[in-house]
């Protein structure tokens, strides 16, 4: 019997000993490949590539498409990537446009191909502002062409722009409309006995209506059918302009739409076809002859073409700052205290940036790129002083509304001297909540009690012991100042009255073409206009775009670098097909569990809205 124990024992001994090696192997590997990488970077030319052969420009966006690149520290992007949690690549939107713009000057570009299968749905407002630099290239003299299996509603929105659109004679085009859709969790809190105390201030604030019914109410309905009604008019105006359709086609209801599908017996790419959606079904194959022809062969199978990240690499880096400096300052994502990374508003963070841009000399002018639904109330105040700040230095600040600007995306933005937004731009929501659950019921029901004594009438209130009358009214009077701060700030800076402040206000959410009829933004406008109304208000006839952000250690440089070109892949098949089919409702879920984590305000105030993000 001992002799199987030590027999055992040594196996375990030998097995431990063999991962202990594997693991050691792989770590030493992975250091010498990370010294090989930097040792690599620092004998590379920096120069450039360059396109040598007349090409077309392949947009072959994929992933999302953001205001500003998210900061995803390296380690975690190495592990996780491992780990086959993989994060899609993110395409910043003025990177997008500049290649594009770029391309229509640069005579080994001869034409432009939409390849866009892998681009995630994105908001109109930032499509818009593709689709400008897509006529831009036509209005150049050259080609647009769109290529695609199947084309998803923002891809073909911009698919819609080209000459010619080309799809697969068993695809489709995917038109689902906007809606805005939430799960609702008051019955599932009630069986689970939590108390959720609510405090807000606004008719129209539903952000918290999920902790407290299990549908949406009349109100939000009302307030989301007018801005969803206005985004999609937007959407099929655009499209049926380029292509020459009527507006109705694109909306028909569910007895015409069964009725076309009945006539071409199910076949949605010849139903497409006859919508005047595309104007060629073709294979992959025949789709690559055709373009051969227009701008040659590559000598292998395929037509001669530049990938949108390869052509990215030619473009110019940002400059330093120089003199007659306008300085970009982008603002997206949840507002939240403190220091945060790109991707996320820190009050502290974001404030330093507007700071900096105040402190040098060179910069003449700021402009605010905001896009948020909002967040911490004190983080939003913090950085809407320093905007202050900086037009007591004389320096304009105009405000440039990118998709989302509401609740404290607006309150960031309601000093600047000038605010433009484009029509589908959504802002508003001038509104205050508050939100704590407690547990007390729920442990009262397990046989947990909690007893004590305290100081004050403020001891001890917390999770397990829920609120008394004094501290909810004490709560609730704190919001309702906070908003009637929220509306004084925009009758005062607006210079409109506080009723009307009041009526723009209530929570409510608005599109950039009402916003302006309230009197909430100064104009209609993208991103180019914002930039040229900054420099008309310091006087600039000539000026540089200096883009503000915060730098990365050197170290920091050299691992972005290396991680952006490390694609590790491990199979993932040993995940359950049921976290597929229920990816939705969870990744809904832990996004609503997410958001009241990070939230941090040292009040508990916030203005954000929820329904901005999800439609």
């Amino acid at each position: 019997m001992k002799g199987l124990f030590r027999l055992i024992g040594k196996l375990f001994k030998g097995m431990w000993t063999l991962i202990s090696f594997t693991r050691q192997l792989v770590l030493n590997l992975f250091f010498f490949a990370i010294i090989g990488g930097i040792f690599f970077a620092l004998q590379t030319d920096d120069a450039p590539p360059q396109v040598t052969t007349k090409s077309a420009l392949l947009l072959d966006l994929r992933g999302p498409i953001v205001e500003q690149r998210t900061y995803i520290d390296p380690i975690e992007k190495i592990t996780g990537d491992a780990l086959g949690q993989k994060r899609p690549a993110e395409n910043v939107l003025f990177d997008i446009v500049d290649s594009i713009r770029q391309a229509s000057n640069d005579a080994k570009i001869t034409g432009l191909v939409l390849n866009l299968k892998d681009m995630s749905e994105t908001n109109l407002t930032k499509l818009r502002y593709i689709a400008k630099a897509i006529n831009e290239f036509k209005a150049a003299g050259k080609p647009v062409y769109a290529i695609g299996d199947y084309y998803s509603q923002s891809q073909y929105y911009l698919a819609s722009y080209a000459d010619k659109i080309m799809m697969s004679p068993d695809g489709a085009v995917m038109l689902q409309g906007y809606g805005t859709y939430r799960l609702y969790y008051k019955d599932l809190l009630d069986k689970l006995d939590v108390s959720t105390h609510v405090f807000r201030v606004g008719t129209y604030k539903s952000f918290v209506e999920p902790y407290l019914r299990n549908n949406m109410s009349d109100e939000a309905k009302k307030s989301a059918s007018a801005w969803l009604t206005q985004l999609w008019g937007a959407y099929v105006d655009d499209v049926a302009h380029n292509r020459q359709i009527t507006a109705s086609a694109l909306s028909p209801n569910m007895d015409e739409f069964l009725t076309s599908l009945k006539a071409v017996n199910g076949d949605l790419g010849q139903l497409t076809l006859n919508m005047g959606l595309v104007d060629q079904l073709s294979t992959r194959q025949q789709t690559r002859h055709e373009l051969v022809e227009h701008f040659g062969s590559d000598g292998d199978d395929s037509f001669n073409a530049v990938s949108y990240y390869d052509y990215l690499a030619t473009l110019r880096p940002h400059i330093q700052p120089q003199a007659n400096d306008i300085a970009i300052v982008v603002a997206s994502g949840a507002i939240l205290d403190g220091n945060q990374q790109q991707g996320t508003i820190g009050g502290d963070s974001t404030a330093a940036l507007l700071r900096q841009a105040r402190l040098d000399d060179k910069i003449k002018a700021v402009v605010l790129r905001v896009d948020s639904p909002g967040g911490s109330a004190f983080a939003s105040e913090v950085i809407r002083n320093e905007i202050a700040a900086l037009k007591e230095s004389g320096k304009p600040v105009v405000v440039s509304m990118s998709s989302i600007a509401a609740s404290g995306g607006y309150w960031i933005s309601l000093s600047a001297d000038k605010i433009l937004a484009q029509p589908t731009t959504l802002t508003g929501s001038i509104g205050i909540f508050g939100i704590l659950t407690t547990f007390e019921k729920g442990l009262a029901r397990l046989g947990i009690n909690s007893d004590g004594v305290g100081t004050t009438p403020f001891s001890g209130v917390g999770l397990t012991r829920g609120l008394s009358d004094g501290v909810s009214e004490a709560m609730q009077l704190g919001i309702e100042h906070g908003y009637q701060r929220f509306i004084g700030l925009v009758s005062k800076h607006r210079n409109i009255s506080l009723e009307q402040a009041d009526n723009a206000a209530q929570g409510r959410v608005w599109t950039g073409q009402d916003a302006l009829k309230l009197g909430l933004i100064d104009q209609l406008g993208d991103f180019d206009d914002a930039v040229a109304v900054a420099a008309k208000l310091a006087n600039l006839e000539t000026y540089n775009l200096f883009w503000v952000e915060e730098p990365l250690s050197p170290a920091e440089e050299i691992l972005q670098q290396l991680t952006g070109e490390l694609n590790i892949t491990v199979n993932s098949s040993l995940l359950p097909e049921l976290t597929t089919v229920l990816q939705p409702a969870v990744s809904e879920l832990v996004t609503d569990i997410s958001i009241l984590n990070n939230f941090n305000d040292p009040k508990g105030q916030y203005a954000f809205c929820l329904n901005c993000t999800n439609f």
